[in-house]
């Protein structure tokens, strides 16, 4: 029988993100990134006037961040250390959405924290990355974490039978986020998060189908 698969997100899931990428934008750019709003949508703003940024400019600073500021990302407690104890049991992949032109860069930041795991730099819905991972794998059974809820509703319709988690690691947005309906649990501790992974790793079966709506 195959080993199980978990297929972890990284920004927010395995390392802080948005507190490094504010204070970033706000020393260099002179833009503010508003925490308590919870998502990129209209949450940059100029510091000289409060205007929101187009949302044309959002994505090269983003892009400009990835490039040149990953040093600036620092792990989420917990999240390493659990990665390591799930690694005796399953197979991990990190599927993270900072494009193929920063996935090497992503395997240099998670190396440099001694965490060794295939990195997919990935664009849009995971659900079809997920997918093809199990197709790759052919886990005994899948499990899916991401901080995103709209990438839960991906992988809940590509592939139901991926358990999914739904965890935001960085504690200045996690209580904004509301937990996604199409994930099987909202953990944002990694300690409570391990415990439950290992639990169905144990189990070592497939997620159960959605009821009928």
């Amino acid at each position: 029988m195959n080993r199980p698969l978990v297929i972890t997100d990284c920004d927010e899931v395995l390392m802080h993100m948005v507190v490094p990428f504010a204070e970033w934008v706000d020393a260099e750019h002179g833009v503010l990134f508003r925490i308590e709003d919870a998502s990129f949508a209209g949450a940059l703003k100029r510091k000289e006037c409060g205007t929101p940024l187009e949302a044309a400019e959002v994505w090269p600073l983003l892009d400009s961040f990835f490039r040149t500021e990953m040093t600036r990302q620092y792990p989420i407690p917990g999240a390493l250390a659990a990665m390591a104890a799930i690694a005796e049991q399953a197979d991990i992949v990190v599927l993270t959405n900072v494009g193929p032109d920063h996935q090497q860069a992503r395997i240099d930041q998670l190396a440099r924290h001694d965490f060794h795991a295939p990195v997919i730099g990935s664009r849009g819905g995971k659900g079809e990355p997920v997918r093809r991972l199990i197709e790759q794998y052919r886990p005994s059974v899948a499990i899916f974490i991401d901080d995103l809820a709209g990438h839960h509703h991906s992988v809940a319709e590509v592939a139901p039978d991926v358990w999914r988690l739904h965890l935001v690691g960085e504690p200045a947005i996690a209580d904004k986020i509301a937990a996604s309906k199409h994930a099987h649990a909202r953990i944002d501790d990694w300690a409570a998060a391990q415990d439950w992974i290992l639990a169905r790793l144990a189990e070592n079966v497939p997620a159960p189908a959605p009821e009928p709506v």
